[in-house]
């Protein structure tokens, strides 16, 4: 494996691991309060004013737009149990899943010899 791709797998992992300690710190101190209606609670918390909507709204959209990549590339680049990717971005974090999907997704790049971004068009 090249350095460049060893680098961005490394990358991928750190942003997930980050990302594993910021959401769920809070996740944690969300629902260690009383009555704060658990699941639903958290979600309704989503909307609790037009600024949190707006980043709900956001992170949704972001969600599917991950999800549609992530079944594509997983088939073309024969990735197994995509599934998983798209199960723990729901029950753990989209910004803990996707670049873990990626990650995934640099190693089988790698492997395959081919190159992660195609070359640039010339003119």
């Amino acid at each position: 494996m090249r350095t460049r791709d060893k680098v961005l797998c490394w990358t991928y992992g750190v942003i997930a691991f980050g990302a594993l300690i910021a959401t769920w710190s809070q996740n944690l101190r969300f629902f260690a309060q009383d009555g704060n209606g658990g699941v639903w609670g958290f979600v309704r918390s989503g909307y609790a004013n037009p600024a949190a909507a707006s980043i709900t709204n956001d992170i949704l959209f972001v969600l599917l737009a991950a999800f549609v990549l992530m079944i594509v590339e997983a088939r073309r680049l024969g990735i197994g149990y995509v599934w998983a990717y798209m199960a723990l971005s729901l029950v753990v974090a989209l910004s803990v899943a996707f670049p873990l999907f990626l990650l995934a997704r640099q190693l089988r790049v790698a492997r395959a010899g081919a190159p992660s971004v195609p070359p640039a068009p010339t003119a």
